[in-house]
């Protein structure tokens, strides 16, 4: 198993990395996908549509609609996609704090996506959550 698993050695050594442009979610067909004229982000296939993550400035410039503008916090600890808890503990310090997060999770690292305005309250609460006991 790749990664790590221990979880306050995930919490303790999580290193978010906040990412300089703003981030959005679209939903298209398999029609639009195909014609996308850049690589996005993020891709899920749901029965609905196709949803991407893309910058906002590469939304805006390709015309695609979306609702909200999204920061993303790359935790560069290399976690285990086997681990247990630890999106659970971050994502449940982001809710006492009023802050939504979209968690998405890849092999290296797990990326949150926390409202634009939020960014630094989010990166404040990451940090107090790793120095808890």
């Amino acid at each position: 198993m790749s990664g790590e698993t221990d979880l306050h050695t995930l919490i303790t050594s999580m290193r978010p990395a906040l990412h300089e442009l703003p981030y959005v979610f679209c939903s298209m067909d398999q029609a639009t996908f195909n014609k996308l004229p850049f690589n996005p982000l993020g891709v899920f296939h749901e029965q609905e549509g196709i949803t991407i993550i893309v910058t906002q400035e590469q939304a805006s410039a390709n015309g695609l609609t979306f609702d909200i503008s999204w920061a993303c916090i790359t935790l560069e600890v290399h976690s285990s996609l086997a681990a247990i808890g630890f999106l659970a503990a971050i994502t449940t310090q982001l809710a006492r704090a009023g802050i939504s997060v979209n968690a998405v999770s890849a092999f290296y690292h797990d990326h949150l996506f926390v409202p634009w305005a939020e960014r630094q309250r989010a990166l404040a609460e990451l940090a107090n959550l790793s120095r808890a006991p």
